[in-house]
Protein backbone atom coordinates (compact mmCIF):
# COMPACT_ATOMS: atom_id res chain seq x y z
CA UNK A 1 0.00 0.00 0.00
CA UNK A 2 1.08 3.16 -1.13
CA UNK A 3 1.01 6.53 0.53
CA UNK A 4 0.21 9.61 -1.52
CA UNK A 5 1.02 12.99 0.53
CA UNK A 6 -0.28 15.84 -0.86
CA UNK A 7 2.69 18.26 -2.10
CA UNK A 8 2.91 21.21 0.27
CA UNK A 9 3.46 25.18 -1.29
CA UNK A 10 7.20 25.53 -2.45
CA UNK A 11 9.00 27.66 0.17
CA UNK A 12 10.71 30.81 -1.16
CA UNK A 13 14.47 29.99 -0.94
CA UNK A 14 14.93 33.87 -0.47
CA UNK A 15 13.62 34.30 3.41
CA UNK A 16 15.95 31.80 4.85
CA UNK A 17 18.80 33.61 3.92
CA UNK A 18 17.24 37.05 4.62
CA UNK A 19 16.06 35.81 8.32
CA UNK A 20 19.44 34.38 9.35
CA UNK A 21 21.22 38.17 8.42
CA UNK A 22 20.95 40.80 10.92
CA UNK A 23 17.78 42.58 10.12
CA UNK A 24 16.62 45.79 12.01
CA UNK A 25 17.84 49.10 13.20
CA UNK A 26 21.23 50.00 12.13
CA UNK A 27 21.93 51.50 16.00
CA UNK A 28 25.33 49.96 17.33
CA UNK A 29 23.94 47.04 20.07
CA UNK A 30 24.33 47.89 24.26
CA UNK A 31 27.20 46.57 23.93
CA UNK A 32 28.73 49.13 22.01
CA UNK A 33 27.13 51.76 23.68
CA UNK A 34 29.11 50.82 26.84
CA UNK A 35 31.92 50.49 24.94
CA UNK A 36 31.49 53.51 23.94
CA UNK A 37 30.33 55.50 27.02
CA UNK A 38 33.78 53.50 29.08
CA UNK A 39 36.03 54.80 26.36
CA UNK A 40 34.48 58.60 26.86
CA UNK A 41 34.83 58.22 30.40
CA UNK A 42 38.28 57.09 30.55
CA UNK A 43 39.61 59.81 27.90
CA UNK A 44 37.69 62.38 30.73
CA UNK A 45 39.73 60.92 33.32
CA UNK A 46 42.84 61.20 31.59
CA UNK A 47 42.29 64.68 30.53
CA UNK A 48 41.39 65.37 34.23
CA UNK A 49 44.36 63.47 35.80
CA UNK A 50 46.95 65.76 33.33
CA UNK A 51 45.39 69.01 33.62
CA UNK A 52 47.36 71.26 36.12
Amino acid sequence: MKLTLKTLKPRNPLVAPSLQRRAGSHRPGTGALRQQARHALRGEIDRLRHSP
